[in-house]
């Protein structure tokens, strides 16, 4: 059951089957089970326009290669309001992922998918175990803009210790990045 901030760890992650912007990785629509790996998903909520998904686009490749390499499935969801943020619009999501995006990028235009986790920042990720269930919600590492200044890898630990059957020294962190953009 989501508590105040949306589904945390131990939780069982919500289904979802939304447009994918991404017609290179994947079909025209996809759920939660279509973009899931036999040993995990790595669902992040982003944008095109946050300063904090651009400083981080690098590193979120790596994550989603990473997945791929641990057979993880990796997915971006946009939430944001497009009309109001015109630059998160359908159009825009495409022409972003066929700028080289590896992993599905799907829209979330009703935001009932961001509502149902929670979802607060952009990028924020939630990795899932094979089941379903949330083992690790937060963020890449503590410096999304600059990875010069990282000084921590949240997400790659996480994603490390859930492939090697381990339990997750931190298994909850507060998203660095924009707020999503609810709609009016």
């Amino acid at each position: 059951m989501p508590g105040p901030r949306g589904i945390e760890p131990g939780d069982a992650a919500p289904d979802f089957t939304l447009p994918n912007a991404n017609r290179s990785a994947g079909a025209e629509t996809l759920s939660l089970s279509d973009a899931s790996g036999t040993a995990g998903t790595v669902v992040m909520f982003t944008c095109n326009h946050c300063p904090y998904v651009v400083g981080s686009e690098e590193r979120i490749e790596a994550m989603a290669s990473k997945a791929r390499d641990l057979g993880m499935g990796f997915v971006g969801i946009n939430s944001n309001d497009p009309i109001v943020y015109e630059s998160d619009n359908w159009d825009a999501m495409v022409k972003r992922a066929d700028k080289g995006m590896s992993y599905a990028y799907l829209h979330d235009e009703t935001q009932e998918t961001a509502h149902a986790y929670g979802a607060e920042r952009t990028p924020e990720f939630y990795l899932l175990e094979g089941g379903g269930a949330v083992v690790y919600r937060g963020r890449l590492d503590d410096s999304p803009r600059n990875p010069m200044d990282a000084t921590t890898a949240e997400l790659v630990e996480a994603m490390d210790a859930l492939a090697a059957g381990e339990s997750i020294a931190n298994s909850r962190t507060d998203s660095i990045g924009c707020s999503v953009k609810w709609k009016q």
